[in-house]
């Protein structure tokens, strides 16, 4: 286990601004960021950052978290590779308390690949540089492709030796594990003997977005019939084919800073246009484009751009994926590479300038572009056109932002344009599909859909804030208020001789007031620290390492309230902030709870009246009665009435 003081070295480094926009394009929108939840596919922004609080939050999906669950939830680490993955990043050398075996042999996995990928890297690297046959045959082969010797180092290319296990020996020699080596792809078994997967093959490292090497591709240069032309690692815990784009790694700022993607097929592809200086390109392998790698297209930029080549087979492939691109909210465009060229071939033949201005004037529009493509494939057969205007209206229906609605018209119009129809009819079939869809969709969820579960608390509410929600869970809302104020403002003074948190302890809140078990754990957890003499804040449960209590705290802390930094310049005079207005805070949700507290009180003595009694007991339960309705009406008065400071 990693030690605690290492622990608290990771967190006091911790920038939740910088690693969440690493994964994520953020914007500052006054004293927080905002950005696409990269939970839920969301096409306008509602996943909000506050630097100060150290939280983030979704006001589209609801998920919410700090640097450590995000890392949890958008890379699936477990809360120590979470934590291990904070620490390279800021350098913290980390201290190993106890680690459990299952654990270990889990992170030993992976981090062995890791290591084997590394090794093997440097090896094939080596081949192309200092071995005979490597330059006579990789070296060769890459400086005709008219790749350069800084080129083949940038992206570490490399080749591996013809002889049967030359590789293998290498990778026995230095100890790695024989189980490890197959599932890594490098290697495979045949007769109790370990043999090279990838002998007389130029080979392409495959990095994730953090730069470490999770797999490689490699390309046969002899010809062989029998041979497939690329053999890509086989997936395993680090290389998940789905989610990864050739390039991202070393594209990333790049396609931020020009805001756009251009997606080729292929590695050489984005080898040769990075050695034109066209850094901002990612390849798909050739592959049907995935939820996955749009996503991570989407982390950096809105517009793809789809670089193919102009023949039967590229146009058929720059299709594969459109509307799920265009669900995605991304604005796709399409070049086709002219004369049976492709990326690579062409920008060496015309220079990098020269593509670069073709690429700028020949985007097509991909949705006219697959319509004109599909009509010119139906000729005159109206059977085949009839269902041109059923993909057509289907892959339209696809753009379904709430500010795209101009552009899901202007397509309308242009398609029925080119299908020579009313446009009204199309609008038609369009809205049929956006309904059909909207009805699987619904199909689908459970009865109860407008609520969901919240991880933290087990308690149910619902997505949206409407009366509905205040009114079936004011009890609950108002217990929230009471914890989030412990935490946010237990340390402030409540007068000369107090704290809020000692005002609100006075109060037994915590045996008397609370209803929902995990916020009353939260109370007692501040108040054990509380009285040992420590002075907690929101932090000291943000990276808690009971995950339950820091992501119910993570919930308290929402930003769904907190004022806008443009207020002001609508609003004369003073606006009160929350920090400021703490007591009143404090005072009002503590009596609300309270009188519900005495309601309660009311209701059961009112039922024991109902029941035969002595008349000293009667008598007794009459003054409990007019007791207790005094309580209530005093404070009704005082919930009523503006406190002054």
């Amino acid at each position: 286990m990693i030690s605690q003081n290492t622990i608290q070295q990771i967190l006091s480094r911790i920038d939740i601004v910088e690693i969440v926009g690493g994964f994520i394009k953020l914007k500052k929108r006054g004293a927080n960021y905002l950005g696409l939840c990269p939970f839920h596919g969301e096409k306008t922004p509602s996943f909000t950052v506050s630097p100060s609080k150290e939280i983030y939050k979704c006001f589209g999906c609801g998920r919410s978290g700090n640097t450590i669950s995000f890392l949890m939830e958008h890379e699936k680490y477990s809360y120590v590779e979470a934590l291990r993955w904070l620490a390279n990043k800021y350098n913290v050398e980390i201290e190993e308390t106890e680690t459990s075996p299952e654990y270990k042999q889990q992170q030993q996995i992976a981090d062995s690949l890791y290591i084997i990928n590394s090794f093997a890297q440097k090896y094939f690297s080596d081949n192309i540089f200092n071995n005979e046959e490597g330059q006579a045959v990789g070296m060769s082969y890459l400086k005709e492709r008219g790749f350069r010797e800084e080129t083949i180092k940038k992206f570490q290319l490399g080749y591996c030796l013809e002889e049967r296990d030359a590789f293998a020996q290498q990778a026995i020699k230095n100890q790695f594990n024989t189980e490890l080596l197959v599932k890594s792809g490098l290697v495979v078994q045949r007769d109790d003997r370990l043999i090279d997967n990838y002998r007389g093959r130029i080979i392409f490292p495959i990095h994730n977005t953090t730069g470490k090497i999770i797999g490689f591709g490699a390309r046969i240069i002899k010809s062989n019939d029998r041979a497939p032309k690329y053999i890509n690692t086989p997936e395993n815990e680090i290389y998940i084919k789905s989610k990864i784009l050739y390039g991202s790694y070393l594209a990333r700022q790049a396609i931020d800073k020009n805001d756009e993607c251009l997606l080729v097929e292929g590695y050489t592809d984005v080898i040769s246009l990075h050695q034109a200086g066209i850094e901002n390109v990612v390849a798909s392998g050739g592959t049907s484009l995935t939820p996955d790698q749009l996503r991570l297209i989407k982390k950096y930029t809105n517009n793809l751009t789809i670089v193919y080549d102009g023949d039967a087979a590229g146009v058929k492939a720059a299709m594969r994926g459109l509307d799920l691109a265009l669900e995605e909210g991304l604005n796709v465009k399409l070049v086709l590479i002219p004369d049976n060229e492709d990326p690579d071939s062409y920008v060496n033949k015309v220079g990098a300038a020269t593509f670069a201005e073709f690429v700028k004037n020949n985007k097509k529009d991909v949705v006219i572009f697959q319509l004109e493509v599909a009509l010119k494939d139906a000729g005159g057969d109206s059977i085949k056109k009839s269902a041109v205007v059923n993909q057509v209206a289907e892959t339209i229906s696809k753009i379904n932002k709430a500010e795209d609605f101009t552009k899901q018209q202007d397509y309308i119009k242009q398609c029925a344009e080119l299908l020579k129809i009313e446009e009204t009819g199309l609008n038609a079939l369009v809205n049929k599909f956006i309904r059909e869809r909207i009805s699987k969709q619904e199909a689908k969820l459970p009865a109860d859909e407008g609520l969901y579960q919240e991880q933290s608390t087990g308690q149910t509410v619902t997505r949206v804030e409407d009366e509905s929600f205040t009114l079936l869970f004011k009890d609950e809302l108002q217990e929230r208020a009471m914890v989030r104020s412990l935490i946010e403002f237990g340390l402030q003074q409540w007068d000369d001789n107090r704290r809020v948190a000692d005002y609100i302890f006075e109060e037994n809140v915590e045996h008397e007031m609370i209803d929902n078990k995990n916020l009353l754990r939260v109370i007692e957890t501040y108040k054990t620290w509380y009285d040992a003499g420590l002075e907690p804040t929101s932090k000291n449960f943000l990276y808690h390492d009971d995950l339950q209590l820091s992501t119910l705290v993570v919930s308290l802390m929402d930003m769904s309230h907190e004022l806008s930094p443009n207020w002001k310049d609508h609003y004369d005079g003073k606006i009160f902030t929350r920090e400021e207005l703490y007591k009143e805070e404090v005072f009002s949700s503590l009596n609300y709870l309270k009188l519900r507290k005495i309601k309660r009180l009311i209701d059961t003595n009112q039922k024991d009246m109902d029941k035969p009694h002595s008349n000293d007991e009667q008598l007794m339960m009459l003054q409990t009665h007019k007791a207790l309705k005094d309580m209530e009406m005093e404070l009704t008065k005082q919930m009523g009435t503006v406190i002054f400071r």
